[in-house]
């Protein structure tokens, strides 16, 4: 059946009659079909024009585990990993949409993420020395041009990076390590 009225246009209430019998029709937002009485988790390709954003929230993963090996960094999953247990030895992260979703598949091109991993760190602290996207290896550019080569004893090490997807499977990542005590 096809809806009569316009949500976004209409001047007056919809009649009920309007509706298929069992409220199953849509409306579409950006290019997820929307339906009365479901709900939504997310919605994408959304153009706003003129948008206030009062708060956003980020998902984030706190993980009693120490940095160590090589560390799965799941973006669709978390936009912040923070381990809270003192880091043990130097480690990898590799960026990717989780275990069975790459993160070239996720992100269009000309589309960027940012994303942040807190590492605890003890009195003997270590680093994150190589850095993956699905598994390949890749070299972020590092804020003041230089990457780490040492952690920060007894504190959090906070990694920030911006990853922007330039082709298929090719990515430039910005990068920066920060110390809070």
């Amino acid at each position: 059946m096809t809806v009569p009225y316009i949500f976004a246009t209409a001047t007056t209430s919809i009649p009920l009659s309007q509706l298929d019998s069992n409220f199953a029709t849509s409306i579409t937002l950006g290019n997820t079909a929307v339906y009365l009485g479901n709900t939504t988790s997310s919605i994408g390709n959304v153009a706003t024009t003129n948008t206030t954003i009062t708060t956003i929230q980020e998902p984030a993963s706190i993980s009693a585990t120490a940095s160590t090996g090589t560390i799965n960094f799941d973006c669709l999953s978390q936009a912040i990993l923070y381990y809270t247990t003192n880091a043990t030895a130097n480690w990898t992260i590799n960026f990717r949409g989780n275990s069975s979703v790459s993160l070239d598949s996720m992100m269009a091109v000309n589309n960027s993420l940012s994303v942040s991993f807190l590492a605890t760190q003890g009195a003997t602290p270590y680093y994150a020395n190589a850095f993956q996207i699905d598994g390949s290896s890749v070299v972020p550019k590092w804020q003041g041009g230089a990457a780490p080569s040492a952690g920060n004893a007894s504190g959090i090490d906070v990694y920030t990076f911006n990853i922007i997807k330039t082709a298929s499977a090719t990515f430039t990542v910005l990068a920066a390590q920060t110390q809070f005590k």
